[in-house]
């Protein structure tokens, strides 16, 4: 690692990250809206997004810096078991085409903004809306850690802020104006920034990647050379195990755990409250459609940035903390003004979902807390300040723990955050396509699955760490080692049919369903389609 600073990358990098700046202050006058001040405007850019800057604000919001950081560090650590992401990327996409236009219709014919509102509209249940809110909060704060963790991780290769010997102030201090830009700019645009960042952001990466699997290979030798590296250095005892350091092609005992894990990983994707942020903000329900046949290809772009692990063995990188190995395989690799333009792609592969996050989670707070429990006559106005506000709040709160708490720390709450929030699916896509379910049920069935996985992952032991050392467990009946977010997804399911099948017998009362069959399948051009809002949000502009 540099001992100095790299003056030409970090020239690179202050160029575009000063664009960026100046883009998302300029979006607050991209598509202005006569009346700005509602969450549709604010934190949801409209709903008038078309196809690409869908797909780009999608790209944007699901493939991130830590997507770009930690992926291959997976690989460069353990081997093929990395590849998970992969496959649970082309599982996913099948998966949303089933449900997220049913969601993006009956949100466009009701005016919801979250998750929430629409399970408190269909079970008629704050107290579930409650719940989803809730975890879809906990679960987007240490995501949105992990962005600034990214960010810091480029900075620190960089050779930016000194050494651990640094005072702290100084140390953190790039971090700390690169959160208060971020934070600026989000307040001030909204969604609209975001989306148009992300054309910068997703150009740069695609870049990044092109000229880094072509480029970085030839230099090495070849594919064979990198490969054979791998494998040398995956069959080294690992003296912490005692066991090899990895594998280039997954063992047999690892078979359960790199399905499941993929398979939760897909299932769990789309309940994030930034997922379905970026999806409520188009304009039609085709453009969803759309966007699920398009996605994939951005697997395309993580199957060959996986690859950078193998390659950063290869070109023996060296690092203590394995979420440098690919910032530092892009200073040891390219010349200096092209590794500031792959630092840049990190960084604002940061700065993207980390907004996106922080106003979905504002929103959830807004929406499904504050508007429901605690001033239900709320008016769109208020509303609108109220969520800036708790952007800000996240994106600090996300920021104290970066700077005060072990790294290792926000990457096990995110695997965590991963566990909590397939524990709404139930309610999400279930409520989607049927009404059978109790909504005390789910709620019963949510506690059970939250209960149990955090239970679990406590205790999970790693060489480094006594708990939340990983998110694979047994599974209980079966004797293999799988993902325990799924593990915990069963059981919450079959809680929730039993007490459904209890609730029904005893005649306990249901919600009111303010929703009709055609409106799972309206679309925004639809003769006589009007968005309806709840009482309390009427005169807001749309």
């Amino acid at each position: 690692m540099n001992d100095g600073v790299n003056g030409v990358a970090l020239a690179v990098f202050l160029f575009f990250f000063v664009l960026v700046t100046v883009m998302g202050f300029l979006a607050a006058r991209w598509r202005k809206a006569a009346n700005e001040h509602t969450l549709d405007e604010w934190g949801l850019g409209g709903r008038s997004f078309g196809t690409w800057v869908t797909w780009f604000l999608l790209g944007g919001d699901l493939y991130t810096a830590y997507t770009f950081v930690a992926v291959p560090a997976a690989i460069y650590a353990a081997g093929a078991a990395g590849f998970f992401a992969v496959p649970y990327t082309i599982l996913v996409y099948p998966l949303i085409f089933t449900f997220l236009p049913r969601l993006w219709s009956v949100s466009h014919k009701h005016g919801y903004v979250t998750t929430s509102d629409f399970v408190r509209g269909r079970f008629g249940s704050k107290g579930l809306s409650l719940a989803v809110a809730v975890t879809g909060i906990l679960a987007t704060m240490p995501y949105i850690a992990l962005q600034l963790v990214g960010i810091q991780a480029v900075l620190d290769v960089m050779g930016v802020g000194g050494g651990e010997n640094t005072n702290w102030f100084i140390k953190d201090l790039p971090l700390l104006l690169a959160f208060g830009v971020l934070a600026a700019y989000t307040y001030s645009s909204g969604l609209r920034a975001p989306a148009l960042i992300a054309f910068v952001k997703d150009t740069l990466i695609y870049i990044v990647i092109a000229v880094a699997i072509i480029y970085i290979p030839i230099k090495l030798g070849g594919f064979d050379e990198i490969f054979a590296s791998a494998q040398e250095a995956y069959s080294e005892t690992n003296p912490a195990t005692g066991a090899p350091r990895g594998s280039l092609v997954p063992g047999e005992a690892g078979q359960w755990t790199y399905a499941t894990l993929a398979l939760g990983s897909a299932l769990a994707l789309f309940m994030y409250p930034h997922s379905i942020t970026a999806t409520l903000s188009s304009r039609s329900r085709e453009v969803i459609r759309r966007n699920t046949t398009i996605l994939p290809l951005y697997s395309l772009m993580l199957g060959l940035l996986a690859l950078l692990g193998f390659m950063a063995i290869a070109a023996g990188v060296k690092v203590q903390n394995g979420q440098l190995a690919i910032p530092q395989l892009f200073e040891n690799m390219f010349p200096d003004w092209f590794a500031g333009v792959a630092f840049a792609a990190i960084g604002i592969g940061a700065l993207v979902p980390a907004a996106i996050m922080s106003i979905a989670a504002a929103n959830l707070f807004t929406r499904n807390i504050y508007k429901d429990f605690i001033k239900p006559d709320a008016t769109p106005k208020q509303e609108t300040a109220v969520s800036k506000v708790v952007s800000l709040l996240v994106k600090v709160g996300a920021l104290a723990f970066v700077l005060t708490m072990d790294k290792t720390v926000a990457i096990n709450f995110q695997l965590l955050g991963g566990i909590w929030i397939l524990q709404t699916f139930p309610a999400l896509v279930g409520g989607l396509f049927t009404r059978w379910f109790h909504r005390w049920a789910l709620i019963g069935g949510w506690a059970v699955g939250m209960i149990y996985g955090t239970v679990a992952a406590y205790g999970v032991a790693s060489p480094t760490q006594k708990h939340f050392g990983g998110s694979a467990k047994e599974i209980p009946g079966i004797g293999e080692i799988g993902y325990i977010g799924l593990t915990a997804f069963v059981i919450n399911v079959l809680v929730t049919v039993v007490l459904t099948f209890v609730m029904r017998a005893v005649k306990a009362p249901e919600g009111v369903d303010e929703t009709e069959p055609q409106d799972y399948t309206a679309d925004a051009g639809d003769p006589g389609v009007q968005v309806e809002l709840p009482p309390a949000t009427a005169g807001s502009a749309h």
